[in-house]
């Protein structure tokens, strides 16, 4: 049964598939909240790499966490993403963060401080959701499921875009062994979810455009009231 406020939608997907930007896109069209819960995992290395924090010292780890307050700003304020305050929105996309960012998500104590927090953003619905572990973990719920997926070389060269257009220095070949490094870490965790999540729509986005991707699940979310 759809919320008052409406659905949840979660999409899910492999590094590079178009997560965060569908899901942008998405809310803006519909009017939801976007939710990029990697943001939130991605705040957390950035502090620990700050702190000089590794992820497996649990003391320091949990001492981080408390003294961590993350905030996610809707749209229409911006959508920034904060940590005590400070605007982090492009320092967390640094390669060197997605470099790190899969050992401190692989953490107990940092899962469990933020997925109730992401469940609470989201509990009223109206609200487009991205992440690893979405629709397994967080919103197993969700009115709508949705896994993107797409060719190792297509999400090579989005993401080169990507990095270029925010000054960053890199090649192809680094940027394909990171997604293929990230894409092994992914395949080997369990956050939890006892399986796969049921009723996931997959969607191949090798040969789509942005705006191609974003119909696409708008079109499913009519579907299903939104």
């Amino acid at each position: 049964m759809a919320r008052p406020a409406g659905l949840i939608i979660a999409i899910d997907g492999v590094v590079g598939a178009g997560k965060s930007s569908t899901a942008r896109g998405v809310a803006a069209r519909l009017g939801y909240r976007h939710l990029d819960t990697g943001a939130m995992y991605r705040a957390v290395a950035l502090a620990g790499m700050r702190a000089g924090v590794e992820p497996g010292d649990a003391q320091a780890l949990a001492s981080l966490l408390a003294a961590t307050h993350i905030e996610l700003l809707p749209a229409p304020q911006g959508g920034a993403v904060l940590v005590n305050g400070e605007d982090v929105s492009e320092a967390i996309r640094q390669p060197e963060v997605s470099r790190r960012v899969g050992a401190f998500a692989d953490s107990a104590l940092v899962r469990r401080a933020l997925v109730p927090q992401q469940q609470r953003l989201g509990a009223d619905g109206g609200v487009v959701a991205e992440g690893r572990d979405i629709a397994s973990v967080v919103f197993p719920d969700a009115e709508v499921k949705i896994r993107l997926v797409a060719s190792l070389a297509a999400r090579a060269q989005r993401r080169l875009r990507e990095l270029t257009a925010k000054g960053v220095r890199t090649t192809l070949e680094q940027v394909t062994a990171d997604i293929r490094r990230r894409d092994a870490e992914d395949a080997a965790r369990d956050y939890g979810a006892s399986g796969t999540a049921r009723d996931v729509i997959e969607l191949n986005t090798t040969g789509m455009t942005l705006d191609e991707q974003i119909e696409r699940v708008v079109a499913l979310a009519r579907r299903h009231g939104a």
